[in-house]
């Protein structure tokens, strides 16, 4: 099983800082801070900080819980819907056209997943006021596709990292390590406990 328990708030601390320190350098790895910077900076933090911190709370289960998952959940959609307006305006400003890429085209799959995964939980299966919170395919459907969305998030965030980095293996193996050890707590689902 795969739940954290007491060591939660270490490894959720450590994953946000892990995706803001990343983020910075990814956004700096060709110079100075800039308007594009703000790109892979609100991506990382947001897909592997807030959305894996969120995957990893909500395996220990109950109310609070499940109340932070949301809150970090929601907060993880803003940041990735201002880091894709970052990188659309980014590439009006040079004149670029959009989505021409394979990471263009996951990051817009990514964009409209995770606003919609955040739409559903809200509206159906928030603890307090979800229309349908009872609903175990309405849970197993957003779990399953929250999970589908943070990892497509990831592999975008890792192409994107070695087209900034140009391949520098220091770089690539200084983002896949932390996430290789993030992949059981956050994208592998914990096993229901026998009743």
């Amino acid at each position: 099983m795969y739940k954290l328990g007491d060591s939660t708030p270490v490894v959720v601390a450590s994953t946000i800082l892990f995706s803001a320190v990343g983020g910075y350098l990814a956004g700096t790895k060709n110079g100075a801070w800039s308007w594009f910077s703000w790109h892979p900076f609100l991506m990382m933090v947001s897909f592997i900080g807030f959305f894996g911190s969120a995957s990893m709370i909500k395996k220990n289960g109950g109310y609070t819980n499940t109340k932070v998952h949301g809150m970090l959940g929601s907060l993880g959609t803003i940041l990735a819907l201002a880091g894709g307006y970052v990188i659309y305006t980014n590439k009006i400003i040079l004149g670029k056209s959009h989505f021409t890429t394979p990471h263009g085209k996951a990051g817009l799959l990514c964009l409209v997943g995770s606003l919609m995964v955040a739409l559903a939980g809200g509206v159906f299966i928030h603890p307090d006021f979800g229309v349908d919170k009872t609903n175990k395919t309405i849970r197993s459907a957003h779990s399953i596709a929250s999970r589908f969305v943070i990892g497509l998030g990831w592999m975008a965030c890792f192409s994107g990292l070695k087209t900034i980095s140009g391949e520098d293996k220091k770089v690539v193996f200084g983002y896949l390590i932390p996430i290789l050890a993030l992949i059981p707590l956050v994208l592998v689902p914990t096993k229901k406990q026998a009743k």
